[in-house]
């Protein structure tokens, strides 16, 4: 049984966020925090777009979703393949609501003198560049609507900096500040920018750290337990929604307790 004051997912009811008729871009919407996303949306009326680089795994999110949702085999950190994916979502459904940059990877784990050029480049060009290519590619098709609602998955890692994934801590918080410009540049508009920073959760981006590091994270964490992704998809979703009609530019915490700021 959980401690008091820490339930987890589940325990509780959960809330219809109302995204009846919206249709949203999940990136990594394969796996993990994406595809928990993409149930949450279509459980809230929504239509999924699965942006995703494995395609068999896409596919399979897609079907198991339902509800007219679509894979699309994505690069993020390739702008062709991006700007191809935008073109594709918006034919196949008229329009795009809402856009959950999710794709990521941690890159390897060891100390920064050890990091290799090519390493820290992927990591930066999935983590911070693929959300900006799939910012600029989307943003015009919410413009012809003025509407829009996105959600930039940094991390805690961007606001602390994690020890040994330097790469993947300056993308996070190189994110953050992405968010903030972007959601600044369209506060007159119908769109809304912001992100989100969630602590771990047991997903196989943690395939590639090792225990001990694993271990690091988790207890740093008051609440004692990593975050669900279930948890993630409830804060996102209701930032996809219409009701989030002012907030923009803004940095919401899931650190159970971690971050002090």
């Amino acid at each position: 049984m959980a401690a008091a004051g820490a339930r987890g997912p589940g325990e509780d009811a959960v809330n219809r966020i109302d995204l009846e008729g919206r249709v949203v871009v999940v990136t990594g919407g394969a796996q993990g925090i994406g595809l928990a996303v993409g149930r949450r949306v279509v459980a809230s009326g929504g239509r999924v777009a699965v942006w995703d680089v494995n395609a068999a795994q896409a596919g399979a999110a897609a079907a198991e979703l339902g509800a007219g949702s679509i894979a699309l085999t994505v690069d993020v950190a390739e702008v062709a393949s991006v700007a191809a994916a935008a073109a594709a979502t918006e034919a196949a459904f008229g329009r795009i609501d809402g856009l959950v940059n999710s794709a990521g990877i941690t890159g390897p784990v060891k100390p920064t003198v050890e990091y290799g050029a090519a390493e820290w480049a992927r990591v930066v060009a999935v983590n911070l560049n693929g959300t900006f290519h799939c910012c600029r590619h989307v943003v015009p098709v919410m413009q012809k609507r003025d509407y829009g609602r996105i959600v930039n998955i940094s991390s805690v890692a961007g606001k602390e900096g994690n020890p040994n994934i330097a790469a993947y801590s300056a993308a996070k918080a190189g994110v953050l500040g992405f968010t903030k410009s972007l959601g600044k540049e369209l506060a007159r508009t119908g769109i809304a920018v912001n992100a989100i920073t969630p602590t771990t959760a047991k997903t196989a981006i943690l395939d590639g750290l090792t225990p001990e590091f694993i271990d690091y994270m988790r207890v740093r964490i008051p609440r004692d337990r990593f975050v669900e992704v279930e948890e993630i998809a409830a804060m996102v979703v209701w930032l996809l929604s219409e009701e989030n009609s002012f907030t923009t530019a803004a940095t919401f915490d899931l650190s159970g307790g971690r971050t002090t700021y």
